[in-house]
């Protein structure tokens, strides 16, 4: 099934995200080379696709998982998580209608 994983970041935590993206970029290469990945990607603070110094205040994942429980293990573990960008992880089941 898939799952909507949705990070809300802490305020001002522009520089702890650089720091852990080449890990996080990581475990998404993964999933998508599973053939699991739908999508992922960050939301600008700000109207814009390359926020700069605003920076983003979460992310997106979209992504088949064997169980909600695997999902939110998989959440958890992801180094946005760990590495204190996420403020908050909400995981919930997904069903795709379109495309």
């Amino acid at each position: 099934m898939l799952y909507a994983i949705l990070g809300e970041d802490v305020p001002g935590s522009t520089k702890r995200r650089r720091e852990a993206r080449p890990a996080h970029l990581e475990r998404l290469q993964r999933l998508l080379d599973e053939g699991r990945l739908v999508l992922a990607g960050p939301h600008p603070a700000i109207d814009s696709p390359d926020p700069g110094p605003a920076g983003f205040t979460g992310s997106l994942v979209v992504a088949e998982f064997g169980s909600l429980e695997e999902a939110e293990r998989w959440a958890r573990e992801d180094p946005y998580a760990t590495g204190g960008v996420f403020a908050r992880v909400t995981v919930k089941p997904f069903r795709q209608v379109l495309p």
